[in-house]
């Protein structure tokens, strides 16, 4: 027989730093006032990220960030993954509702893929962070929501529609990590034409047309392109090729689908 999936009453309670993100403290909580919201933590931890990097943060810099001992921080947090987890949520922002409500869902699937490359881009750091359990802060919801809403249109199933955005947010934070990696993220470091050409004169260093014929035949492929933005075409391209895949998927569906 199928095990019955829990019940809240089966769980323990949400961590403190999720009761404090969705202000469901309970009343009546014992020990120190606090002094800082939940968000002023956080904020200080993404600020010292975007500064100095992922790296730099630990519970001690951030505690002297707010001018904080470094045990008064775990009257917010118990961890520096839950440290973590506050950031991302900082980082992600809330979303553009108007972007994936207007338009064809094609179109709002694509505004919220770009809208998350967007989040990556401002806080790079963020596509470094570990995650060690499935999202539930208010603002990471806020874009589950909202990938939802622009598929909701859509004859997907609902697992269909959840699995899709997680293939599709799983694409663009390994597409920002992947090009920030390389040095070819827009806006930091040396040029993306820099850095083309001398991967292009590597390459030529390295291929043989008898060892590797295929990449040796492609090779042209590499050459810098003069005007070309490296990153745009990049992502359009890694984007239709998820957006045509659902839109195949979609087009296949029963027209009464049931969304269960």
């Amino acid at each position: 027989m199928p095990v019955p999936p829990p019940t809240p009453d089966d769980l323990p309670p949400l961590p403190r730093y999720l009761q404090l993100l969705w202000d469901q403290e309970p009343p009546g909580r014992r020990g120190p006032r606090r002094t800082r919201t939940i968000q002023e933590v956080g904020g200080a931890a993404v600020a010292l990220a975007d500064r100095s990097g992922l790296d730099a943060v630990s519970m001690k810099a951030v505690a002297g960030e707010l001018g904080l001992t470094t045990m008064s921080l775990y009257r917010y947090v118990d961890s520096k993954d839950e440290l973590s987890a506050v950031m991302l949520d900082l980082a992600f922002g809330e979303p553009d509702l108007a972007a994936v409500t207007t338009g064809p869902w094609r179109t709002r699937l694509e505004a919220w893929a770009r809208g998350l490359v967007a989040s990556c881009r401002r806080h790079p750091w963020s596509v470094d962070v570990v995650l060690t359990s499935p999202p539930l802060s208010p603002n990471a919801l806020a874009w589950t929501d909202a990938g939802l809403r622009a598929l909701e249109d859509t004859r997907l199933t609902t697992q269909q529609r959840l699995s899709g955005l997680l293939a599709l947010d799983g694409y663009v934070r390994n597409f920002v990590r992947t090009t920030r990696q390389l040095g070819l993220l827009p806006g930091e470091g040396e040029t993306v034409s820099d850095e083309a050409r001398r991967y292009s004169v590597r390459l030529a260093e390295v291929v043989d047309a008898e060892r590797l014929p295929a990449l040796a035949a492609a090779q042209s492929g590499f050459e810098d392109d003069e005007g070309e933005d490296f990153f745009e075409t990049e992502l359009a391209f890694g984007l239709s090729v998820f957006l045509d895949g659902l839109e195949r998927l979609e087009r296949s569906a029963p027209e009464n689908v049931e969304n269960a």
